[in-house]
């Protein structure tokens, strides 16, 4: 795979402040009570959740349109120490913004942020098989999957689903 220029950035998107919580609470409650995307404790409460979300290494951003956050993202490393040079991001969109493109621009971002920061790849441990739209998205994104482990995912609708590993080089072709 040939590198792709990173997108413009969206200056819809920028980092996430402690004010913006209670507007990403909304709909990382509802998705996360869903039982369809996420492997969260259905019964977390907006500090854990909180903590879940903005703790750790990376960064956290927020796309806001009209004073309204649609989405939100988190990324940094995905392993501490020898494992940091590859990087890993989250994902929520609220669903009243679903199918206006929230996710790709949050997914441009995201990708643009490692290559930034000299990442010399993007691991998704655990895209859930049947989130159709996450899956077309990130492939569209020039990810692959690289594995799916059997039954990993209790989905609410479908029962016992798989997790994809997906994978996205940014330094030219994987080894």
């Amino acid at each position: 795979m040939t590198e792709q220029p990173s997108a413009a950035p969206d200056p819809a998107i920028r980092p996430a402040t402690e004010a913006d919580w209670p507007r990403v609470w909304t709909f990382f409650e509802q998705i996360v009570r869903a039982g369809e995307t996420y492997a969260y404790p259905e019964d977390l409460t907006s500090e854990e959740a909180r903590a879940l979300w903005t703790g750790g290494p990376g960064a956290v951003v927020v796309l806001e349109e009209d004073g309204e956050v649609l989405g939100s993202a988190r990324m940094g490393p995905n392993r501490p120490g020898r494992g940091a040079h590859v990087g890993t991001a989250s994902f929520m969109v609220s669903e009243r913004a679903r199918g206006r493109g929230v996710g790709r621009r949050l997914g441009e971002h995201v990708v643009r942020w490692h290559r930034d920061q000299g990442f010399r790849a993007i691991q998704f441990n655990a895209v859930v098989e049947t989130n159709t739209a996450a899956v077309a998205l990130w492939r569209s994104l020039g990810f692959t999957v690289v594995g799916t482990v059997p039954e990993a995912f209790d989905s609410r609708a479908h029962g016992l689903v798989g997790l994809h590993v997906m994978h996205l080089p940014l330094t030219g072709p994987t080894p």
